[in-house]
């Protein structure tokens, strides 16, 4: 990975074709324009609004929970490589993505109170009732020229979401920990929102709307143990630490065992990121009792999951070409690759960071650079070194996919006001999108390394805003020819490690 090769592509992503609302000053797309200027104010039973944010993929619904994850993403990547996206002259651009992600989320909530009864999840509908009424997925229409109703759902008790939504508010008071009136706002709404999540028990897809069937979240337990992580430091509260390394939540979350998504981080299964996220501060601090039992636990296992990683233990399939598969072959494999790709080269920074030359898998002893070679190699392959030689970010070399799944790049903005069938003739054509989408990473090929460049068929062509998070954050890392994290910014609100025991853990509450 070549700092050019950051350098190329880091402008291309931050270009906002995602954004909602107002379109920002620093938006680079021509043919985007303000949208969605009536969420939650047209919805009759909301009548609130909700503007801005940013729209899933390829159609205009607005999901709290991937959302969420990109932005804690985001911000996990600026703190580690705040240095890095200053070189490519990025820093400040990417901060007011993430501003621009985290101030949406706090109009889904009062996020001056608190405590709180509900969450706006959602804007805009994706299943289709029978068929024939209009919404975000049987309409193609360019975002900006939306007239259809857009519905807003809540939630009463979604612990996932909450937990996901503190720690991206969470993530972001670190990110802005220079501006404290902000920061304080950030921390404040995600501690609002901590409470309500660990208070008010449920899963975020349970309510039976788009979110059962589009973010079907598992569990809330592996969110405990992340957005718990995230709380301890933007605040420094030894309390969530407590929670974060408490054996039976870390039980419940899967920790002890080995899952289907063990060792995968995505917007549904944050166990992995917060093991290693909870593995720097062994590294760094060393808080001890009572922390380092459980802590030693998800270090011992961040190493094991960095094994599955290298192709010597098969661990997890790969496809001819080197894909690691982990999302077990099923369609848009990307996504869980950067993510994945990010992990490796990170934690291969903080084994560097903290003098230690690399870790054991069994008996035998890997260097640290191994992981970044890994990592290399994944992204590599996303770029265009794979069987199609296709570069899967658009935009990117000398062959990417020009039939992208994306409503707003599909169709020409040429005065022309297209209906919710109207727009059908963009979606079925077969000629190239009259947009480029520049930067943004697509689904991604098969596990036979095939690729159909086919707009209808998202499982190739459709880009997500979580999946481009991860990839802005494997990129940093891997940018640069020299290594390294930020080993202070991270801890910047956990107070001095003090050589007298802190007060036991609270009682345990499932």
């Amino acid at each position: 990975m070549e700092r050019r090769d950051f350098d190329e592509i880091s402008g291309a992503l931050f270009s906002l074709p995602f954004a909602a609302g107002p379109i920002p000053k620093h938006n680079n797309v021509s043919w985007r324009g303000n949208s969605g200027m009536k969420d939650g104010i047209s919805d009759p039973s909301y009548g609130k609004g909700l503007v801005g944010g940013f729209y899933d993929a390829g159609d205009a619904i607005k999901f709290n929970f991937p959302a969420s994850f990109a932005m804690t993403m985001l911000s996990w990547s600026v703190i580690e490589y705040s240095a890095k996206y200053d070189a490519a002259g990025e820093l400040g651009h990417v901060k007011e993505i993430i501003k621009w992600g985290v101030d949406y989320l706090l109009e889904t909530f009062n996020s001056s109170a608190d405590t709180i009864d509900r969450i706006a999840t959602q804007v805009g509908q994706g299943a289709t009732s029978g068929g024939a009424n209009p919404n975000d997925h049987y309409c193609w229409t360019r975002p900006e020229d939306i007239d259809y109703p857009r519905p807003v759902y809540e939630c009463h008790s979604c612990s996932d979401l909450a937990a996901e939504m503190a720690a991206a508010l969470a993530a972001a008071s670190i990110v802005f920990k220079d501006n404290k009136a902000y920061s304080q706002k950030l921390v404040h709404g995600a501690a609002t929102l901590w409470k309500f999540s660990r208070n008010q028990r449920g899963r975020y897809s349970e309510g039976g709307s788009d979110a059962s069937i589009f973010y079907n979240s598992t569990s809330y337990w592996d969110e405990f143990v992340w957005g718990g992580a995230w709380m301890y430091l933007a605040t420094g509260n030894a309390s969530y630490l407590q929670l974060s390394t408490h054996p039976k939540l870390a039980k419940h979350a899967g920790a002890f065992w080995g899952g289907p998504d063990y060792g995968v981080l995505s917007w549904d299964s944050k166990l992995t990121g917060a093991q290693v996220l909870l593995s720097r501060l062994r590294l760094f601090l060393s808080p001890g009792y009572p922390y380092e039992e459980m802590l030693r636990t998800f270090h011992n296992q961040t190493g094991i999951v960095m094994c599955s990683y290298l192709p010597v233990f098969n661990s997890f399939n790969r496809t001819k070409g080197g894909l690691i598969q982990l999302n077990h072959g099923r369609p848009q494999p990307l996504q869980y690759v950067v993510n994945a790709a990010f992990l490796a080269s990170v934690y291969s920074d903080y084994l560097e960071a903290s003098d230690t030359p690399g870790w054991y898998c069994g008996p035998n002893f890997f260097p640290a650079g191994a992981l970044r070679d890994f990592a290399r190699t994944q992204i590599d392959y996303i770029l265009g070194k794979n069987p199609q030689k296709m570069s899967y970010v658009v935009g990117f070399g000398k062959r990417y996919p020009k039939h992208v799944h994306h409503r707003g790049a599909s169709i020409p903005k040429n005065g022309v006001k297209y209906s919710c069938k109207g727009g059908w003739k963009w979606r079925d054509t077969k000629k190239p999108n009259p947009n480029t989408i520049f930067g943004a990473m697509v689904a991604g090929p098969d596990r036979q390394d095939g690729f159909r460049d086919v707009r209808m068929n998202y499982n190739y062509t459709e880009p997500t805003l979580a999946g481009n998070a991860g990839l802005v954050a494997a990129l940093v890392s891997l940018s640069g020819e020299s290594t390294g994290v930020d080993k202070n910014t991270m801890f910047s609100a956990v107070p001095p490690m003090s050589p007298t025991p802190p007060p036991p853990p609270a009682p345990w509450r499932p």
